[in-house]
């Protein structure tokens, strides 16, 4: 093969690995789950399905942005996750995405998830999807994380937008309904990560963060943990009681508050890193669930 095909094919290669450990900085699993509940957001507010142009753009445009915010918390926290088991193997931290490479690709995308929320949704959505961008990847990342065990708590808010942001996309407005499904991811935040928190203490430790199990311990945390999903249980009876929801979602959500508070209970009373990884991932099927069955009522 003469030089110059080989140097083309390495370039091809090289821009598709850069651009393959720039999609894996986005965090693609965290991201799916934010359009899953921008996507319920914007089908609760819709009488019908959504028109699908703006469906679609809204959809992308959140998840862009939110892409965009989750290679900048890389970027930012790269020494952190280096000393990090979890973490380690991020492009950021391992050393093969370099910096200003990483915030321009970022910037670009945020970028244009910006323009297309804006261009094809509406302004407001557009502008509160840039205060989530900045609240995550500034306002927590920076400020909150390295200085407040409560980092999650108060930072929690920026991953409890998602819905507000689709109710916001098909209403052009902030109703009662959308602050509702924000209070639940809201709520749901802070003993859904402190389950990860517990496990992986260690990791925290080595790197310097005082998350609460660090700084306060295992018991106190779980304890908290289940103190939030009893006012989480409260939360969820909400959509019943606006009206957002039928009979079918309260058994539903019921069942599965039931099922978090056993998680939660058990783990106070009887921790262990393993129970916490199950809670952790309890609590992941838990969200996605409450979401699919206020969906499902919605339109049955």
């Amino acid at each position: 093969m003469p030089a110059t095909f080989r140097d083309q094919a390495n370039s091809i290669r090289t821009a598709r690995r850069r651009i393959s450990d720039f999609f894996g900085l986005c965090k693609p699993r965290v991201n799916s789950l934010i359009v899953f509940t921008a996507m319920i957001g914007m089908l609760l507010a819709s009488p019908g399905f959504p028109p699908l142009t703006v469906f679609l753009s809204a959809s992308i445009g959140i998840a862009l942005v939110a892409g965009a915010a989750a290679a900048i918390n890389c970027l930012v926290e790269k020494t952190v996750d280096a000393k990090m088991a979890r973490t380690r193997w991020r492009a950021t931290a391992n050393g093969k995405a370099p910096m200003v490479e990483t915030l321009t690709l970022a910037t670009l995308v945020g970028s244009v998830g910006l323009w297309l929320l804006h261009a094809m949704v509406n302004p407001l959505t557009m502008w509160l999807t840039l205060a989530t961008f900045l609240g995550y990847a500034i306002i927590y990342t920076i400020v909150l994380k390295p200085a407040t065990p409560m980092n999650i708590v108060i930072g929690g808010a920026s991953g409890a937008m998602p819905p507000l942001l689709g109710w916001a996309a098909m209403t052009g407005s902030v109703g009662p309904e959308a602050l509702v499904l924000f209070l639940i991811i809201f709520i749901w935040t802070p003993p859904h990560f402190w389950a990860l928190a517990c496990y992986r203490r260690e990791d925290y430790v080595k790197a310097g963060l005082p998350m609460l199990p660090v700084t306060h311990g295992i018991e106190l945390t779980c304890f908290h943990s289940f103190l939030y999903v009893v006012m989480l249980t409260g939360a969820t009876v909400l959509p019943y009681t606006l009206g957002m929801s039928g009979p079918w979602y309260l058994a539903t959500v019921l069942v599965l508050d039931v099922i978090f508070l056993a998680y939660t209970f058990a783990l106070w009373r009887n921790y262990s890193d393993a129970l916490a990884r199950r809670t952790f991932r309890w609590s992941i099927i838990y969200l996605t669930l409450l979401f699919a069955a206020l969906l499902a009522d919605h339109f049955v």
